[in-house]
């Protein structure tokens, strides 16, 4: 398995990732500059579609998904499959959209797998005129869970030498404010997050660590089995895993 090469996690991916923060998305909404019923939306490196889908039930006028990875794209079009979404190949760099087509551009989980520079020019080139561009993504807040924040410890006995940082949480999110403000492309940049807990089971809660693709890649298969055994073994007395995640979004609108 590579890094950022989610092939063959799809199916755990669309069953058990959780959805994101709804009120992050009302904010999100409310710094558009026109009704969400003309809101023309893309969501970039869509994944399977879970926060597409979000967005594309709010009502806005057009949902375009983009995303590079076969796999993903296709069990995010069968999971889409009662909405009008349109799925698209392509990516942060390339998306295939038309210049000056879309009122508001997100990337969900994803951002930090794009050249920054590559994708913002991008961005600017297919918002429309005061259009939002909007990073976001959905890091565990497991300090707020005794039991998990124990899981979470364990993974330093399998990796001494790695600390596991959830990428919504670390690497350019630290920085994320001033790139997209010091950038040519865009202004007015605006930070939200936003708390909110889903209750798994303990079946969505293993497969939400099968879908995690850069844990598969540093430990390999025998080790990251080992770390799914022991997880089972502390969720086996719990019915539900009540799981705290933390919504955190970054928006910019397109300069002119």
């Amino acid at each position: 398995m590579k890094a950022g090469d989610f092939s063959g996690l799809a199916g755990d991916y669309s069953s058990n990732r959780p959805d994101y923060s709804k009120s992050v998305l009302k904010a999100l909404l409310g710094m558009m500059e026109v009704p969400v019923c003309e809101i023309d939306f893309a969501d970039i490196g869509a994944g399977t579609g879970i926060w597409t889908r979000m967005v594309d039930a709010i009502g806005v006028r057009s949902t375009t998904a983009v995303e590079p990875n076969e796999d993903m794209r296709e069990f995010g079009i069968k999971d889409s499959e009662e909405t009008s979404i349109k799925w698209l190949p392509g990516n942060a760099e390339e998306t295939g959209l038309e210049p000056d087509s879309v009122d508001m551009l997100t990337m969900a989980s994803s951002f930090h797998w794009a050249d920054f520079e590559v994708a913002i020019k991008e961005f600017h080139r297919v918002l429309k005129n005061n259009g939002r561009f909007t990073a976001l993504w959905n890091p565990r807040l497991i300090e707020v869970n005794p039991m998990l924040f124990e899981i979470e410890q364990h993974l330093d006995t399998l990796r001494p030498n790695i600390k596991r940082v959830s990428s919504g949480r670390s690497g350019i999110t630290n920085n994320l404010t001033e790139m997209l403000g010091g950038s040519p492309y865009f202004e007015d940049v605006v930070y939200l997050e936003g708390r909110h807990v889903i209750l798994m089971s303990s079946d969505r809660y293993l497969g939400a660590w099968r879908s995690v693709n850069d844990l598969q890649v540093q430990l390999g298969e025998e080790k990251f089995e080992s770390f799914l055994t022991f997880v089972k073994q502390k969720i086996a007395n719990s019915e539900v895993i009540e799981a705290t995640y933390l919504t955190r979004a970054w928006s910019a609108r397109k300069k002119s």
